[in-house]
């Protein structure tokens, strides 16, 4: 009777403190460049070598530029870069270094190289470590001081979470993607419904979708409060992992896949909480606020204030305020500034496949400063080798390079103050991507439909 959760939470417990957390072991630590460097000098100040480096691996992608990667001019981000480098020789830990073949954004290059497995527990100092999830495994965010832990130890402190499923039944309509259902499930939810929870996605909707669709639900899970998201391995994810670099090989690869069948919850299995939705439900979707849940299907109009409650107008209204719309608007057809194809939500090879299948033929807005950022070198290849490049570029669109770009004001990639930006990553805060900058979440078919339009569109009207 237990939960796909139960079954790797249990499997990964040293020991039980007595009216306290559990210790639990780790698999793999992914370190980046922000919140790595106070847990190395944790490590030195207390003597402590890495417990055992080959479990971890590092590489920097929030600082990394995407229009050149020569030199980092930004001093604070430059020395976080270097920082990590001189880490990881003086650790002992795997290092991609910016502009090798080997990196890009942490949480694309951890499932493409093989690194995340199912059964697996996985910790990063980034919340959307939640994103390695969708290969079966136990994926969290931690913070600095637990990567320490980690580092020391392999091991982890942590209060076992409530285990909540989350069922899409149905069959997704046109224009609908894997971003579409996470911004729908946080606005039923808001972004606070599944705090405590580890969810973990189920039915007919999610065994249908990609391996890249279930990363980025997977992903956006920690918008939604909770500590993680999991999908049961199946054979979409093994023949995704099949030939990985660091996937099992030959009669490993057998003996891995054989236990991984054995990873799913019980059909007894109960959870603390479950929910449903249908699939027919969701229309492609866009965010009018400052949070991931406060958004719409693309052809309805924002709430009137009389429909929200009233303990929750102010913060309503502070959103629109900041985001300079109005109860009761529609934002089809309203102009955008900046759009961004790119992040760990949408920066792998079928976000770039939908987008340029929107765009082909046509040309970029004249009004639409955009910026196309794989989310790693092998995503990058991938666009060549299959000809898309020239898709984007006959379109008036200039391919980037790997890097966390505009989803984060933390490199040159800043959207500028009142601007609007539509973007497939995963935040639309205050400030997320510049100073005064102003963000509309969407799909990869909603960003490239607003990239030939110059205005927000459903992108339903251009298939």
């Amino acid at each position: 009777m237990n939960t796909l959760f139960d079954k790797i939470w249990d499997s990964h417990v040293v020991q039980i403190v007595k009216d306290g957390p559990t210790q639990l072991y780790i698999d793999r630590l992914y370190c980046h460049e922000v919140t790595s460097p106070q847990a190395f000098d944790t490590l030195r100040d207390k003597g402590l070598k890495v417990f055992r480096p080959d479990h971890v691996y590092a590489m920097p992608d929030h600082n990394t530029p995407s229009d050149q990667q020569e030199v980092i001019n930004d001093p604070v981000g430059r020395k976080q870069v270097d920082t990590l480098k001189q880490n990881c020789e003086e650790f002992g830990i795997k290092h991609f270094a910016m502009g090798t073949l080997d990196n890009g954004i942490i949480h694309v290059v951890g499932p493409e190289k093989g690194l995340s497995l199912p059964g697996m527990t996985i910790v990063c100092g980034d919340s959307h470590t939640s994103t390695h999830g969708a290969v079966g495994a136990l994926a969290m965010g931690i913070g600095t001081s637990e990567v320490a832990q980690v580092l020391a130890s392999q091991t982890i402190l942590q209060s076992k979470p409530k285990s909540m499923r989350i069922n899409i039944e149905g069959e997704l309509q046109p224009g609908v993607t894997a971003k579409d259902i996470a911004l729908y499930i946080m606005a039923q939810m808001t972004t606070s419904g599944a705090t405590g929870y580890v969810v973990e996605y189920a039915g007919s909707t999610i065994r249908n979708l990609s391996m890249e669709g279930r990363l980025t639900l997977s992903n956006l899970s920690i918008e939604m409060g909770s500590r993680a998201g999991i999908i049961a391995p199946d054979e979409v994810t093994f023949e995704y992992l099949k030939e990985r670099e660091y996937a099992p090989k030959g009669a490993e690869w057998d003996k891995a896949v054989a236990f991984w069948k054995t990873l799913k919850s019980d059909e007894d299995a109960v959870f603390d909480m479950e929910v449903t939705y249908r699939a027919e439900d969701i229309a492609p979707r866009i965010t009018y606020g400052t949070n991931p849940g406060a958004g719409v299907a693309i052809d309805e109009c924002i709430p009137e204030l009389s429909t929200i409650p009233e303990a929750e107008q102010a913060g309503f209204m502070a959103q629109l305020k900041y985001m300079q719309f109005n109860p009761g608007e529609k934002l089809e057809g309203h102009p955008v500034d900046y759009v961004f194809l790119g992040a760990c939500t949408n920066g792998r090879i079928e976000d770039f496949r939908a987008f340029a299948s929107v765009v082909k033929g046509k040309k970029k807005a004249e009004n639409v400063v955009a910026w196309l950022v794989p989310g790693s070198w092998l995503v990058r290849k991938q666009i060549i080798e299959e000809g898309i490049d020239k898709i984007l570029e006959e379109a008036g669109f200039e391919l980037r390079l790997p890097s966390c770009s505009a989803c984060l004001a933390m490199n040159p990639d800043k959207v500028p103050a009142g601007k609007l930006s539509i973007s497939t990553s995963n935040r639309n805060f205050v400030g997320r991507q510049g100073p005064g900058a102003r963000t509309v979440l969407a799909s990869p078919l909603t960003v490239a439909a607003a990239a030939v339009t110059g205005v927000i569109t459903d992108v339903r009207k251009l298939m």
